[in-house]
């Protein structure tokens, strides 16, 4: 029984997935740092950052690049297309402003096709594609790291009513190029999970409905088939990280509606990895994938693929935190509770939209038995004890480095005051909260909403602190957490 069913995945993957493709997939992986752009390295990129790359193209003989329209703001949108094939391709990015994972993806992809490398696999794509890339179609949402742009609506509602200059350009082309396919490509949350999993929905897939029957036609399940295709590959790199959104039709979604108009249409949302939070890996596997896509319509062979196993991917849940606390014990009152905590280490953008910093909540508490953490530690036995203020009063900044960080953790101190806090400063480089000599600290009382720090006590010692959400070991020997608060 055990050998026929080998047999039969083997048959199953070797359909869906043919030794060629398997070579290819495996080649782009392990080459990919060749091709990678090196110059928009984090997610906060921004219209003047993608201007040189795009003029180097605009200068190679290879490529087409074509102003298509301008954004409310006055920045450019620009089409590359590259190939003289009779089947057109069609990917556009960052219709949400913050959401620049596939944008970056889409360079490192121009990037190999510019090169001299796989010359027989481009040939291929090439001679039979026409593919067409619309890299940051909300620039100005790009510039403030916002999904929206700057009349405020969400491109991907304005299919229909058409309102936005960004929401034109992109029907405008999709209809000249009456693409074949196309490849709508964003960001989601980090919190999203493969369903019933502690696995983040690293990528998650959909091929949108175009009508609220939900119904197949030939270009949905085009669409499906290739979505099945691309779930295969990311499987040997991102194993049970795959989901699948809901397909509830939206009349308004530009996503539906291409598929509607003719398109066999392929969303990708780009989620979560562990110790990813550039998106780097992420970014990769949209590279890998996509490209591997694309050298599959090329080929024409993802239509023997059933599309029944469209259906297998789990579908996307948003059951996870980033930091889950299990079973303690919070006193409340006199009487002991045992409790559970998920934390979120919310992103709060520095002025200018270049960096981040962090502000953590707690986001949910109680028995949170059926929620995942992308880093989870069972406190059973550990009491929550609040944290205290140090009673000395740090001269300033360069005082607070001189401070024995893993001594004053380790007695449940949390914050220093700071006799000159700068004007400036927005937060804490150290591992304790910065506050005023006349701050007066809260109560302890945990609840949804509070900026988590406290510590875990066991048998009279302290084992654990959380500071800005943060979870310190304080048997380690190299204690740091990215930021915490200042409190003036």
């Amino acid at each position: 029984m055990k050998l026929y069913k080998s047999i039969a995945y083997f048959f199953f993957v070797f359909m869906i997935f043919p030794v060629h493709a398997q070579d290819i997939t495996t080649q782009l992986y392990e080459t990919y740092e060749s091709y990678k752009e090196p110059s928009i390295g984090k997610r906060r990129i921004k219209h003047t950052d993608i201007q040189p790359l795009l003029e180097k193209f605009k200068n190679n003989p290879r490529f087409t690049v074509t102003k298509i329209g301008t954004s409310i703001g006055g920045k450019d949108l620009s089409l590359v297309s590259i190939g003289s094939g009779d089947t057109d391709v069609f990917l556009w990015s960052q219709m949400h402003g913050d959401e620049p994972t596939a944008t970056q993806a889409i360079f490192d992809i121009l990037n190999f096709l510019n090169s001299s490398d796989f010359a027989k696999e481009k040939e291929e794509i090439l001679s039979n594609l026409k593919v067409h890339f619309l890299p940051m179609l909300n620039p100005d949402g790009a510039e403030l790291f916002q999904r929206r742009n700057l009349l405020g609506i969400d491109i991907n509602r304005d299919a229909l009513r058409l309102q936005a200059p960004e929401s034109q350009t992109l029907k405008r082309v999709r209809d000249s190029l009456e693409a074949d396919f196309g490849f709508n490509l964003h960001d989601q949350s980090t919190y999203y999970n493969a369903e019933r999993t502690e696995k983040p929905a690293t990528i998650s897939y959909l091929a949108p409905a175009y009508n609220y029957e939900k119904e197949i036609n030939q270009v949905r399940g085009n669409a499906m088939k290739i979505i099945v295709f691309m779930n295969n590959i990311l499987q040997k790199y991102a194993p049970g990280q795959v989901g699948r959104y809901n397909d509830d039709f939206e009349p308004r979604a530009f996503g539906d509606n291409i598929q509607k108009w003719g398109t066999s249409t392929i969303l990708i949302e780009s989620g979560g990895y562990p110790e990813d939070t550039e998106k780097q890996e992420i970014r990769k596997l949209n590279y890998v994938s996509i490209l591997s896509a694309i050298y599959t319509i090329a080929n024409q062979n993802y239509t023997d693929i059933n599309i029944s196993e469209y259906e297998k991917i789990p579908e996307n849940d948003r059951m996870l935190f980033d930091l889950k606390i299990v079973g303690a014990t919070y006193n409340l009152m006199g009487n002991p509770y045992i409790i559970d905590l998920g934390i979120n280490q919310v992103e709060v953008d520095y002025e200018g939209h270049d960096d981040f910093w962090y502000s953590s909540r707690v986001w949910d508490q109680g028995d949170l038995s059926t929620y995942y953490g992308y880093e989870t530690l069972d406190a059973e036995g550990y009491e929550l004890v609040e944290a205290k203020i140090y009673p000395e009063v740090v001269s300033d900044l360069e005082g607070l480095k001189k401070l024995d960080t893993k001594a004053l953790l380790s007695q449940g101190f949390g914050y220093i005051k700071l006799a000159q806090i700068p004007s400036k400063s927005l937060n804490s480089p150290a591992p304790f909260h910065i506050v005023s000599e006349k701050y007066k600290k809260p109560d302890f009382r945990l609840q949804p909403g509070i900026n988590p720090t406290f510590f875990m006590k066991k048998d009279g010692k302290f084992h654990y602190g959380v500071i800005n959400g943060f979870l310190i070991d304080l048997e380690s020997e190299n204690i740091e957490i990215p930021n915490a608060m200042i409190f003036r």
